[in-house]
């Protein structure tokens, strides 16, 4: 009885995709919600996407994080790392680390590559370079491609002994999420309709956003990382070009650290709509000095 039920909210759930991709997302809007109150991680998470984008509803990142947090809790990883990113973009750096860190605990490719970067810099988490280049090499090995381009820039600072010991770490963790997923695994139930498939619909089709102005004399910056090498803090701001909107560049030297920080934005949720437009890349509002 439960897995039949659990097929037929699947469905539901999939009906709403399809009102969703025919582009009817009041529909689809709709119908998630009375799902989601009854407690579908897979509504939930469709349902922030929703409040995130502005389609369906008017966008809202209030709702859009409640949502998140409701199909997080319910542990669906795609909005255990949306919330993440989110609360991260918002200035919540405790909250958006725990919520990274569970996801990336489970293997989900973005939330290993924001979580593995900030334990690189000792960004909001203890510096922790073997860890952090386990986590981003899952995540390219899983075909991430910023993650593919953030460990290039760590093949070139971390020493190759360190890399060794990341790249053993990432077989053990990937050794034992087998493991873990082999001992949760059901009995195969017959034509039980794939668990995913209403994960991440939202996603797949989102609108074009244009770029937020660049505000001179802003009150706020976005920050994209902490490099050791100045050239790789560069090469960064080159390689996400037009996604940042004609936003400049400022190097903020921190120890013996370099800031990467672009804008400015004449507020902060300016700066935190550039920081969506660049996700998964680790990304922040920070004051403008």
């Amino acid at each position: 009885m439960l897995l039949a039920g659990a097929s037929a909210s699947a469905q539901t759930v999939r009906a709403g995709i399809e009102a969703w991709s025919a582009g009817k997302p009041e529909q689809a809007v709709a119908i998630w919600k009375p799902l989601a109150a009854r407690g579908s991680a897979d509504a939930a998470f469709n349902l922030g996407q929703a409040y995130k984008l502005g389609r369906g509803v008017p966008a809202d990142l209030a709702e859009a994080q409640r949502y998140y947090e409701q199909a997080a809790r319910g542990g669906h990883l795609e909005a255990q790392t949306s919330l993440g990113l989110l609360l991260f973009q918002n200035g919540n750096r405790a909250g958006a680390m725990r919520w990274l860190k569970t996801a990336a605990d489970a293997g989900e490719p973005r939330a290993m590559l924001v979580y593995g970067t900030a334990l690189f810099n000792g960004d909001g988490v203890p510096e922790d370079r073997v860890r952090a280049y386990a986590l981003v090499s899952r995540a390219a090995a899983q075909g991430l491609a910023p993650a593919k381009a953030t460990l290039e820039e760590m093949d070139q600072v971390i020493p190759i002994a360190e890399r060794q010991k990341g790249v053993a770490l990432a077989q053990q963790l990937v050794a034992a999420g087998t493991a873990k997923a082999t001992a949760k695994a059901p009995v195969p139930a017959a034509k039980a309709p794939a668990p995913k498939a209403a994960s991440a619909a939202p996603a797949q089709k989102p609108v074009a956003v244009p770029p937020p102005p660049v505000a001179a004399g802003g009150a706020f910056r976005i920050q994209l990382g902490a490099f050791r090498d100045r050239a790789a803090a560069q090469k960064l701001y080159a390689s996400l070009g037009p996604r940042l909107g004609g936003a400049g560049l400022t190097l903020v030297p921190s120890g013996t650290m370099t800031r990467l920080q672009v804008g400015p934005y004449a507020t902060r949720a300016a700066a935190s709509a550039a920081c969506a437009r660049l996700a998964p890349q680790p990304c922040f509002p920070v004051p403008s000095r």
